[in-house]
């Protein structure tokens, strides 16, 4: 077949979570046999026999296996590299897609010439729609988080924040951000914006994309006419506090690219209010639950940590800017 000759391009990238992955790709078998979709899978150098079992369950599968963890933009970038489709479908590891999903979101795409990325709804393991959108950083918007304003007023536009808690989640809308955990994006759109940002190892380059996609004016789209289950968390869980502070490390990495020292400045300030906010609540929280206090103690550590990495980092940043 010739290049962009297949309707959809799916790319999976996997790191250590092997029950997911086969979930994932049990999920999909009825568009392995379409002749217009395909299925590439890029392993970020597992050890859990991830690759050899994909390989041997899912012989029709495109295997990419990379000789080390190159993080999640760049083995997403080896996968579109690899792909033909005129829609690229990113998919997390960890996500059950439903049958008819993909053709719903194709549907709609087609329809919508002016769309460039689309996100469906996130169905999550408590059986609520989880929030898969965002609003761009700004300054405000981070400091209502950090203050907790968000959940203080969380039907306000103005307090809501970056994490939209004013959106009724029911509804197809254009929205800022779609969160990375699964995208649909038009071939057209993918080589006028560019890849992923590959300096982003984990994090920040669903913000980063879609800010991009905005500058070239293509429509971000939370599209509920389709919906997917996401576990979330299968390839953090494994470490949660090294993935905790890769999210902090990548915002101001954004910041950097995006919003220049002043930015790099305001975030760093917002963050360490905001983890000191958090380990005095989960402090406080742990005495109170005494008995089951397990959570609050590692959300409380995680904290801490991330001050500890500010304290190092951040640093540098302030006084770049002072």
């Amino acid at each position: 077949m010739t290049a962009h000759s297949l309707e959809l391009s799916i790319v999976i990238v996997t790191w250590n979570a092997k029950r997911f992955v086969l979930e994932c790709l049990d999920s999909l078998r009825p568009y392995l046999d379409d002749l217009k979709v395909e299925v590439i899978v890029v392993d970020n150098a597992s050890s859990d026999g991830t690759p050899a079992l994909v390989e041997k369950e899912y012989p029709h599968v495109h295997l990419i296996r990379n000789n080390a963890n190159v993080g999640f933009a760049k083995a997403n970038n080896i996968g579109i590299l690899a792909s033909r489709g005129n829609y690229l479908c990113l998919v997390n590891s960890d996500v059950v897609v439903p049958c008819g999903c993909l053709w719903a979101m194709h549907a709609y795409m087609e329809d919508n010439r002016a769309v460039g990325m689309i996100g469906p709804q996130m169905l999550c393991p408590n059986g609520r729609i989880g929030r898969s959108y965002m609003r761009f950083p700004t300054v405000w918007r981070g400091l209502c988080n950090a203050l907790g304003l968000h959940r203080v007023f969380p039907y306000s536009k103005r307090f809501a924040g970056i994490l939209m808690t004013d959106f009724n989640n029911s509804q197809t809308a254009e929205v800022d951000v779609l969160n990375g955990w699964f995208l649909m994006v038009r071939r057209q759109a993918l080589e006028e914006v560019g890849m992923l940002d590959g300096q982003f190892f984990m994090y920040g380059e669903d913000i980063d994309w879609s800010y991009r996609f905005h500058v070239a004016g293509w429509k971000r789209v939370y599209f509920s006419g389709a919906r997917a289950f996401h576990y979330g968390g299968a390839s953090s869980a494994v470490a949660p506090t090294r993935f905790y502070i890769e999210m902090k490390r990548a915002n101001l990495q954004l910041c950097k690219k995006h919003y220049g020292k002043i930015g790099q400045f305001a975030y760093v300030t917002i963050t360490y209010l905001h983890e000191a906010f958090r380990v005095v609540g989960y402090s406080l929280l742990g005495i109170a639950e005494k008995a089951d206090n397990s959570r609050a103690i590692l959300k409380t550590k995680r904290s801490i940590e991330c001050i500890r990495w500010l304290s190092r980092h951040g640093r540098e940043t302030i006084e770049r800017v002072s």
